[in-house]
This record gives C-alpha cells, structure tokens and sequence, in this order.
C-alpha cells in the first residue's frame, strides 16, 4: 500500500492514530496527574476509530452521520486531553503536537462528511 493510499484510508489512519497515542502514553511519567489523563486520552483517542468503524457498518444514513459525529467529537476531546497533557508534561510538548495536529485533521474530516451529509 503506497503512502498516499493510506493518507485516505480513515479505517487504517484513526487504528494507526489510536495505536499512536498508546505507544505516547505508556512512555509518560504516571502520577496522580498524569494518570488521569492518561486514562482520558487512550478512551478518547480509540474511540475515534471505533466509532468511524461502526459508521461503516451503519444500518441508515442517520445512523452513519451519528457515528461519525461522535468520531468527530472524540477527536475533539483528545485535542482537549492533548493539551492538558502538554501542561502537565511541558518536555513531551513537541511530540503531543504532533499527535494534536493528526487530532484535527481528524476533526476536520469528520467535520466535512457531517456537514456534507446535511446537504
């Protein structure tokens, strides 16, 4: 599979993300902030993918657009648990950075198939 191929295919991107953001938390330092948010951020971050493959296996339209809202919403929130990661472990900022800017992209995808399903 090319590099480009797999930029589009959103099962394979929200699974790798999901996977990302696991290997990103278990090197973190756990305390009684960080544990937390840790916790967070894993539930938040998988579910993006989860939720995009329920999408796929929708039974109704309407139920495809509430699938991937909530992949949108997901997405959103570990924007959310990625910053406050980034305030408690200021030293992992750059790496968090980039696991917040696949986030949004993330977001803004969903964002589009939402509103173009609204039309």
């Amino acid at each position: 599979m090319s590099e480009n191929t797999k930029q589009y295919n959103l099962e394979e991107r929200t699974a790798k993300f999901g996977e990302n953001i696991i290997d990103f938390c278990k090197t973190l330092k756990q305390d009684v902030i960080t544990r937390p948010l840790i916790s967070q951020l894993i539930r938040s971050a998988t579910s993006i993918g989860a939720n995009y493959m329920e999408a796929n296996s929708a039974s109704s339209k309407r139920d495809f657009r509430n699938k991937m809202f909530i992949a949108k919403k997901e997405a959103q929130e570990t924007k959310h648990w990625l910053r406050m990661m980034i305030k408690s472990l200021p030293e992992r900022k750059e790496e968090a950075m980039l696991l917040w800017k696949e986030a949004q992209e993330l977001t803004l995808i969903f964002g589009k198939i939402v509103s173009n399903l609204s039309n």
